[in-house]
């Protein structure tokens, strides 16, 4: 049977690197990921598995040591971990978040001091703008950077880090209201801090604080942590891009990178949920015959199918759009808001033909109908994607009177 979410297109040293990730995934990843969830243990030998393939250095340019490919690879990558597990994903999405916004805003000094290191995997990159009174709502951030000399002294609180204790460095979004009048617009006077930690909890440098992994219905494995900074210092040199103000805008460029990311994902945990469910669906015999011959199981089948292929297709085209340099946030948006609604449906699908056993811990689709969730709100909520894809369509069939 050809496999679902073909890509087109591809060249030879995309389809090698995909074969490799793929046959790493059926290998070294489905056997073990479900019980490593259910334990919440860190996949410490996976993520070994992927620093050796060069995986971290993915699209980190061959200048810096990483093998230079586009988003488009990045994100057929990303599909098949997925697919193998969810939350494998999540540790290589927000390095490569850090790693492009480096590439693409970072000054030369930064690049050449963070890009080779997490090219190799010895600097592992995470990065945090939600606070514990803000989701989606950036403009709202209340955490601050003064300066003080040659160095910007930061306080606040931040929530849901992806990779906040293995990580080396965290990309910080906070406010910074030096050389930004009174009244200045909110996401004009935001700045993004690269800021360098030793791996691990609780007080990780002075005046910067992990507290632990918090407890997670899915998406376990990966850490996901708060951070808190009282008087940390860091030196202006770490203001990312070394001018003040443009934070929201450096973020925001990541997030759409994000968004591929998330869509990839919702892709991968899809494809695998198909796969269950169609092969459990031959197995299980009711009223004398494979489920899969009833009329109801088939139709099913068919919507999940369709759905994962509509999901890859958008996913595609906005990686594309990006890697073609043109303004992508309408693409991503769509993608990400399709191939995470998709994604809840063909998982709840194969739930429902697995029946009973479906909510059995022993079945894989159990832990995909707990991980699914998470994607219906990483990097934007269904509704903060559909304002986004709303006010673009505005600005491109503008009605002239």
């Amino acid at each position: 049977m050809a496999r679902l979410a073909q890509t087109a297109g591809l060249t030879d040293v995309q389809q090698e690197i995909l074969s490799t990730v793929r046959d790493f995934v059926d290998k070294e990843i489905i056997p073990v990921a479900t019980e490593l969830e259910h334990r919440d243990d860190y996949p410490q030998q996976i993520v070994d598995g992927l620093k050796e393939l060069g995986l971290f250095g993915l699209m980190i340019p061959e200048e810096y040591g990483g093998l230079g490919e586009s988003l488009l690879t990045y994100a057929l990558c990303v599909e098949e971990i997925a697919r193998g597990w969810m939350s494998v994903s999540g540790i290589i999405n927000t390095h490569f978040i850090v790693a492009y916004m480096l590439k693409q805003h970072g000054t030369q000094e930064q690049k050449d001091h963070f890009l080779p290191r997490m090219a190799a995997g010895d600097i592992r990159g995470a990065f945090s703008m939600s606070e514990p009174g803000l989701g989606s709502d950036v403009s709202a951030i209340t955490s601050k950077a003064v300066k003080d000399g040659d160095e910007y002294v930061l306080n606040g609180q931040k929530m849901w880090l992806t990779n906040g204790g293995t990580s080396s460095l965290v990309a910080v979004l906070v406010r910074s209201d030096e050389g930004h009048p009174e009244g200045t617009a909110p996401h004009k006077s935001m700045t993004t801090f690269l800021v360098e930690k030793e791996p691990g909890f609780g007080e990780v440098r002075p005046g910067l604080t992990i507290p632990g992994k918090i407890d997670k219905m899915g998406y376990k494995g990966v850490d996901t942590t708060e951070l808190i900074m009282d008087d940390l210092r860091v030196p202006a040199d770490r203001v990312l891009g070394g001018v003040t103000g443009r934070g929201f805008y450096q973020m925001m460029d990541g997030v759409e990178v994000g968004r591929v990311n998330v869509a990839a994902r919702g892709c991968g945990v899809a494809q695998r949920a198909f796969e269950l469910g169609v092969r459990y669906a031959q197995q299980r015999h009711t009223f004398g015959k494979p489920i899969a011959q009833h009329q109801a199981i088939q139709f099913k089948l068919a919507e999940m199918a369709t759905k994962v292929e509509a999901a890859h297709a958008m996913m595609v085209n906005a990686a594309r759009k990006k890697d073609s340099g043109e303004r992508n946030d309408l693409e991503a948006g769509m993608a990400k808001y399709l191939a995470s609604e998709y994604c809840k449906e063909v998982v709840e699908d194969a739930f429902r033909i697995h029946g009973g056993y479906g909510f059995s811990k022993e079945y894989e689709i159990e832990r995909l109908y707990r991980e699914a969730p998470m994607l219906l709100i990483g990097e934007g909520t269904a509704e903060i994607q559909k304002m986004i894809i709303g006010r673009r369509l505005l600005e491109e069939y503008r009605f002239q009177s």
